[in-house]
């Protein structure tokens, strides 16, 4: 608990054993003054309690002439029992503070009848021996018979006063050693944070490095699970065609007779196809490696996008199963771009040649074109399989492949390198699918690539 707290809870009580005794005399006293003083039938009481409060219980009248006070006060102030009855307050008082206690004791009587809270005056006493103490007052002002007195309780404040001198002494002292102790910590801190500042540097170069050796360890691992994939893929979507070829070439030599010759154009047809199949993959794989190598050279030139478009659907055309058909809509004839034109073939040939592998017999594919200022766009739709929604995220993955077309000769590259491209060339490919309902996959291509 603070000072300050204690003082104001020591006033308080003061001003309550005040008021005690204020009252007390109100009901069982009647004195007169100068002589003329007459006591009830509880004098006897009064005396036993006034005379054994701790405290210094001083009682004047209006002329702040002393009229009794008990045996504490007596003792306080070195005076004999009675000795300071009918004595003026301000033998009690050392001269040089009588002006400044006359003020501050008017000021506190008054503030007291105007009925405010007050505390405990902080003066100076003044001994039978001249020895000046401190003191703490605290005063109440009461009437008997229209005859106004004031009651001063008094404590002597020399044992506290010394007590925090002391007490400032050894904060002083204790200030010292804080800062001393403080300036050692903040020297101990200053090491400590160094210490763990190289710690924390080391510590990151440590993490760094073996995040790099996490990195390669994964980069690794990748490469040869790619490798595994690669191996796999190559193997699979060239035996397939190449025994497609082998089987064709081998049943061609059995038809040689003018009637079959139907059956020969057949089999030259799937040899044809098988070859262009392979050539195809091939050619995504040289992209592939491309890519990955960073060595990607674009060629940017002026053409018009129907000859593109013409040679795509050409193109196209020998893959085409039973009863499909591929619809151009709108008219390219007078669409001028400066792109890489073998790129854009490219691109287009993919996502034609994705719409007929996954789409069945009897279907159409439509290509829609349209351009704005700055873009053009293609609009590729088909009403094949589509792509199931758990696996529409991954689509452009390389070597992804939907699962409801793993049956389905493919090497899961094509969107892949499409996409990067398309990237690579300030373009974009988006689409939309359902299962079993078909897709639509939306690019857009600048007209005119900046350079």
């Amino acid at each position: 608990m603070s000072k300050k707290i204690i003082q104001s809870e020591i006033s308080y009580f003061f001003a309550a054993c005040i008021h005690f005794f204020t009252t007390f005399y109100r009901k069982f006293i009647l004195f007169k003054i100068n002589k003329n003083t007459v006591f009830y039938q509880n004098q006897d009481i009064l005396n036993i309690l006034f005379e054994a409060i701790p405290e210094g219980i001083v009682i004047v009248d209006k002329d702040n002439n002393i009229i009794t006070a008990n045996a504490a006060a007596e003792k306080m102030f070195g005076y004999e029992k009675g000795e300071l009855t009918n004595k003026h307050r301000d033998i009690l008082v050392p001269k040089r503070y009588l002006t400044t206690h006359k003020n501050q004791y008017y000021y506190f009587t008054n503030q007291i009848i105007k009925r405010k809270n007050t505390r405990g005056l902080y003066l100076f006493g003044l001994t039978k021996n001249n020895d000046e103490f401190p003191l703490e007052i605290s005063l109440k002002p009461f009437a008997i018979y229209e005859k106004e007195y004031i009651m001063a309780l008094i404590i002597d404040m020399t044992i506290k006063r010394e007590t925090e001198k002391k007490i400032d002494s050894l904060n002083v002292v204790l200030e010292e050693k804080v800062k001393k102790g403080t300036v050692e910590l903040e020297k101990t801190i200053a090491k400590l944070k160094e210490v763990n500042l190289n710690y924390k540097k080391e510590l990151q170069q440590r993490i760094k490095i073996e995040n790099k050796l996490k990195d390669s360890l994964k980069k690794e691992r990748e490469l040869n699970e790619l490798k595994s994939k690669f191996l796999s893929l190559v193997s699979h979507e060239f035996k397939t065609p190449l025994s497609g070829i082998l089987t064709s070439a081998i049943l061609l030599e059995k038809y040689q007779l003018s009637e079959q010759q139907e059956k020969r154009e057949k089999h030259i047809k799937t040899i044809i196809n098988k070859v262009q199949y392979l050539n195809s993959v091939l050619d995504d794989f040289i992209s592939l490696e491309q890519l990955d190598s960073s060595n990607a050279i674009y060629k940017y030139t002026v053409f018009h996008l129907s000859k593109v478009i013409n040679e795509v659907v050409y193109n196209a055309n020998m893959f085409l199963k039973r009863g499909q058909h591929i619809h151009i809509i709108n008219n390219t004839s007078d669409f001028l771009m400066r792109q890489d034109e073998k790129i854009l073939e490219l691109i287009l040939s993919n996502m034609i040649y994705n719409a007929i592998k996954y789409s069945p017999e009897n279907t159409d594919i439509n290509l829609e074109i349209s351009k704005n200022t700055k873009n053009i766009n293609f609009k590729i739709t088909d009403e094949g399989f589509g792509i199931p929604q758990n696996d529409q995220k991954f689509i452009f993955n390389r070597y992804f492949r939907a699962e409801n077309v793993l049956n389905i000769q493919g090497t899961g590259i094509g969107l892949n390198i499409v996409k990067e491209h398309l990237e690579n060339l300030g373009g974009t490919i988006n689409f939309k699918s359902t299962e079993n309902k078909g897709s639509v996959f939306f690019v857009e291509l600048p007209i005119i690539k900046e350079l």
